[in-house]
């Protein structure tokens, strides 16, 4: 009789375990089904607000300005970095930054932090909850489809992500609708790399927008200035 009781009371006990495994994979669920519709939501309005800021006039620069700027960069990105950052690619950056209105040197120099110094555009972040990062701008596959968007550009796969043409115009537009938002390069750079809550979150814990990664990129981006200019 005893044990007859037991045996339920084990019955029991596991089908109430069985039930609050049932509810918790419920509630994930629905938290992470919460979670994309929002995603989704802010990045539409990312792509709106970029979409309606690029009705605006940009200061237009001569095609010659920008060709000699882009052969000096170029140039000089390459040295650099011991040849790891190709002229080619130099051009293009400096073409598309200075189109877009944004500081090649900052680019270059973000490129440099994210890649650890490799420029190299097959990288392979390493495994997060959020995914991994890829290329050289090491963008993640949820959030390159709306930065492409925003491009004008198509997104099909995250093969994409390893041309480094496509990683460095998706980076130049995005630094151009982080900094366009923020009007504060700490907050833009900061954004970038953790993302815009965690912008939101580093500001709540620390007071400021300065991170290592907005400061490193920004000291050496006057750096590179200061070589282009002959000061260094």
């Amino acid at each position: 009789m005893l044990s007859g009781t037991i045996l339920s009371l084990i019955v029991a006990f596991s089908y109430i375990l069985f039930q609050n495994h049932e509810l918790k994979q419920d509630l994930e669920k629905q938290k992470a089904e919460t979670l994309m519709l929002e995603s989704e939501k802010d990045y539409q309005q990312m792509v709106s607000f970029y979409k309606e800021k690029g009705k605006e006039d940009k200061p237009q620069k001569s095609g010659y300005v920008i060709r000699k700027k882009a052969e000096k960069l170029s140039k000089q990105f390459k040295k650099e970095s011991d040849g790891r950052f190709k002229e080619e690619w130099g051009k293009f950056l400096v073409r598309e930054a200075m189109r877009n209105d944004v500081d090649p040197y900052i680019v270059y120099e973000l490129l440099r932090v994210e890649t650890g110094n490799k420029f190299d555009p097959t990288l392979v972040g390493p495994e997060t909850k959020y995914g991994r990062a890829y290329g050289m701008a090491q963008f993640m596959e949820n959030t390159a489809p709306w930065i492409a968007e925003m491009a004008g550009m198509k997104y099909e796969s995250k093969e994409q992500l390893f041309n480094p043409y496509y990683a460095i115009q998706l980076s130049i537009v995005y630094l151009d609708y982080l900094h366009a938002k923020y009007d504060d390069w700490d907050k833009a750079l900061t954004a970038y790399h953790r993302g815009i809550y965690g912008l939101e979150k580093y500001i709540q814990k620390e007071g400021h927008a300065e991170s290592w990664y907005a400061k490193e990129i920004q000291e050496k981006a006057e750096e590179q200035e200061l070589i282009a200019v002959g000061k260094k």
